[in-house]
């Protein structure tokens, strides 16, 4: 990404884009009360989260007993509430899910990468799946502290010891075969990456031809296998991201805050919510809402707009598909492939 001398002046960044993840589903209800259990509450937390000032949900759902729900049925029923109750946010639904089957005989066929392939045939579609490159560890214990875990249930020896322990499967033939199905249905990819060497995959990715469109992605300094939340991390990334690339930072606990701050003076875009972080000040627990609140807030002391639903749908580019990898390659930003004999630099074409 390139910066030029007037890239800091409010009026020459586009609308802030506000992703909130309010559904936590690594905690239980018992570690925080801003935890959505029954259907209803979890709409009314995506309205809630849509009147402060988030216009980008990113979803999971939850069962009457308050675990993680796997089941295709639920998120289809959720899907459907949220288009009428936020019809103007877009919905990004949590691609570590792994659905379990439903109904009598639905277990033969069941493989294993097709519980998660599933998500593609969610109906209504979501706007976006979210979606990891490089099957990578995932060890986000390594930046907790004491006063994260707090009384929750990451503070227990068993789940600590489990996150510790946690991988993303994310392999060439599930990240191939799922972007073809994402695609085919009409559903974005959201690209979830926490280093640049996932950054250069997803480049091969365009220029092999297994995806067509606009490349939107978070960079996420969770640590234990991705970056962690150095500045200088994040610039580097920055850096190494093409000019039509679409960034939000994502980060852990008290990290998010900072952050995104930097990320709203710079013109990128922001996520937050308490699947990410469950504190304000040290020991003091917060809201989905109140963290919105607060990005609102110093985004207007910025000068800088927040986007509207509308305006977060166009900066994304929902809707959008390439014909072709030149049209991808020229649409994000990058040099076009070589072609045989050529020497040098490729040159760039015209978006």
């Amino acid at each position: 990404m390139q910066f030029f001398d007037d890239s800091l002046l409010p009026e020459n960044q586009q609308p802030l884009v506000i992703q909130v993840a309010p559904y936590g589903p690594q905690f239980l209800p018992s570690d925080s009360d801003d935890i959505p259990v029954t259907m209803d509450q979890q709409i009314q937390k995506a309205v809630d989260c849509y009147n402060a000032g988030a216009t980008v949900l990113h979803v999971h759902v939850r069962e009457a007993d308050g675990k993680g729900s796997k089941r295709v049925s639920m998120f289809n029923e959720m899907l459907s509430r949220l288009r009428a109750a936020v019809p103007d946010m877009l919905l990004q639904v949590g691609g570590s899910i792994s659905f379990a089957p439903e109904g009598e005989g639905a277990e033969a066929k069941w493989l294993s990468d097709d519980t998660r392939h599933m998500l593609a045939e969610l109906n209504p579609k979501p706007d976006q799946v979210t979606i990891a490159i490089n099957t990578n560890q995932m060890n986000v214990t390594e930046l907790l502290t004491a006063d994260d875990c707090g009384d929750t249930t990451l503070g227990q020896p068993a789940y600590f010891a489990a996150y510790k322990e946690m991988t993303i499967p994310a392999g060439p033939a599930f990240v191939e075969e799922h972007l073809k199905r994402l695609q085919a249905n009409g559903i974005q990819p959201h690209f979830m990456l926490g280093d640049v060497g996932q950054l250069e995959t997803v480049e091969r990715y365009i220029r092999r031809g297994h995806y067509s469109g606009p490349v939107v992605l978070n960079w996420v300094a969770i640590g234990g296998g991705q970056d962690g939340p150095n500045p200088r991390n994040m610039m580097e990334f920055i850096n190494r991201c093409p000019e039509g690339a679409v960034l939000s930072i994502e980060a852990l606990m008290r990290n998010v805050l900072p952050l995104n701050t930097m990320a709203i003076a710079m013109g990128l875009h922001v996520r937050c919510g308490i699947e990410d972080n469950l504190w304000g000040k040290k020991g003091e627990l917060i809201s989905s809402v109140k963290q919105i609140e607060q990005l609102v807030r110093i985004s207007r002391e910025l000068h800088r707009e927040v986007a509207t639903g509308a305006q977060a749908k166009a900066i994304y580019r929902i809707g959008e598909h390439y014909n072709s990898t030149e049209e991808t390659l020229a649409k994000v930003g990058y040099a076009p492939n070589r072609v045989t004999g050529q020497r040098g630099v490729p040159m760039r074409l015209a978006a």
